[in-house]
C-alpha cells in the first residue's frame, strides 16, 4: 500500500514537472529560451516545451508600441521658450537585442527623444517650428531610428502633438494674424474693385462698340432703303412716263387715223392748227417760234378769215402775207 502511495506521489510530481515545462507563445510574440542563465535560442509562436528549473522562456512582444514623450521646454533660435510634446511609434526587430541590450527601452527612448527635440527645435525659429512639423518629425525619426537600431527596434514614425509658445507670444501672434488678415481683406477688396472697374470699362467699351456698330448698320440700312425707294420711284416715274407716252402715241395714232379716215379739207386742218396755237399761247412761254414749213398755210388761213367775215362772225383782221424767208 505504501508503494502505491509513493508511485502516485511520484506520478503527480512527474506530471507537475512536465506541466511546468509547457509554454505557449502568442502569434505577436517571440520566445527567448535561456538555459542556466545563458541564451540558448529564439522560438516562434506556438506550443513549446522547456526543461523546468533549467530553462527559462522570456516572451518578447513584437507589436508596434507607442511611447508618449512628456512636454518639455525648448528654446528656439530666436530665444522663444516653447513647450513641445511628441509621440514615438516603434516596433521590435530583434527580440534578443531588445531584451539584453537595454534595461528599460521606453525610458531610454523617451530621454533620447527629449534630448534630440531640444537639438532639432532649438536650431529653428518659432515660425519655422510652428509651420514645419513634418520636417521636425522626419529629422527626429531619422535620429531615433539610428540610435535605437542597436536595441533591436525600428522607429516607425514620430509625431509632434503640440508646440505651445508663451501666452504673450500667442497674443502677439494673434494680433499679427489679425493684421495680416485685415491686410489681405483690404488687398482683396482693392483687387475686387480693380477687377470690377476693369470689367465695367470693358462692358462700356463693348457697349460703345456695339452702339457704333448698330448706328453704322442703321445708317447703311437707311441708305439702302432710301436708294431702293429712289430706285422704285424712278421705276414708277419711268413706268408712268412710258404709259403716258404710249397713251399719247395711241391718241395721236387714233387722231391721225381718224383724220385720214375722215379725209379732212385744208380748211379743217387750218382750224385745228389755230386751236393748237391758241393752246400754246395760253402757256408760260413768252416766245412762239413758228416753223418755216408752215408758212404755206397762211394762204389757207387768209381764205378761212375771209370765209368767216362773209358769215358775219366778226371783223376781218388785217392780214399780211409773210415773205417766204420770214
Amino acid at each position: 500500500m505504501a508503494a502505491v502511495i509513493v508511485l502516485a506521489v511520484l506520478a503527480f510530481l512527474l506530471f507537475v514537472f512536465a506541466a511546468s515545462g509547457v509554454r505557449i507563445i502568442r502569434p505577436y510574440q517571440r520566445g527567448l529560451v535561456e538555459r542556466l542563465g545563458r541564451f540558448k535560442a529564439t522560438v516562434d509562436p506556438g506550443l513549446r516545451f522547456i526543461i523546468p528549473f533549467v530553462d527559462r522562456l522570456v516572451p518578447v512582444d513584437m507589436r508596434e508600441q507607442v511611447v508618449d514623450v512628456p512636454p518639455q521646454e525648448v528654446i528656439t533660435s530666436d530665444n522663444v521658450v516653447v513647450s513641445v510634446d511628441a509621440v514615438i511609434y516603434y516596433e521590435a526587430t530583434d527580440p534578443q537585442r531588445l531584451a539584453y541590450n537595454v534595461a528599460d527601452f521606453q525610458l531610454a527612448v523617451t530621454k533620447l527623444a527629449q534630448t534630440n527635440l531640444r537639438n532639432v527645435v532649438g536650431d529653428m525659429q518659432l515660425d519655422d517650428a510652428l509651420t514645419s512639423r513634418d520636417v521636425i518629425n522626419a529629422r527626429l525619426r531619422e535620429i531615433l531610428d539610428d540610435a535605437t537600431d542597436k536595441w533591436g527596434t525600428r522607429v516607425v514614425r514620430v509625431e509632434i502633438q503640440r508646440i505651445d509658445p508663451p501666452p504673450d507670444v500667442v497674443d502677439a501672434m494673434h494680433h499679427q494674424m489679425k493684421a495680416e488678415r485685415n491686410r489681405r481683406a483690404v488687398v482683396t477688396e482693392a483687387e475686387g474693385v480693380r477687377q470690377a472697374a476693369i470689367t465695367r470699362a470693358e462692358g462700356d467699351k463693348q457697349s460703345a462698340i456695339l452702339q457704333a456698330e448698330g448706328a453704322r448698320q442703321r445708317q447703311i440700312l437707311e441708305a439702302q432703303g432710301q436708294a431702293e425707294a429712289v430706285e422704285r420711284l424712278a421705276d414708277a416715274e419711268r413706268y408712268r412716263q412710258l404709259q403716258v407716252a404710249e397713251g399719247e402715241a395711241g391718241a395721236i395714232r387714233s387722231v391721225y387715223e381718224a383724220i385720214h379716215d375722215g379725209d379732212p379739207t385744208p380748211d379743217l386742218v387750218a382750224v385745228k392748227y389755230l386751236e393748237a396755237l391758241r393752246a400754246v399761247a395760253d402757256g408760260r412761254a413768252t416766245k412762239i417760234f413758228l416753223p418755216a414749213e408752215m408758212s404755206g398755210l397762211f394762204g389757207t388761213v387768209g381764205g378761212l378769215a375771209e370765209l368767216l367775215r362773209e358769215r358775219g362772225d366778226g371783223p376781218a383782221p388785217a392780214t399780211t402775207s409773210p415773205s417766204p424767208g420770214s
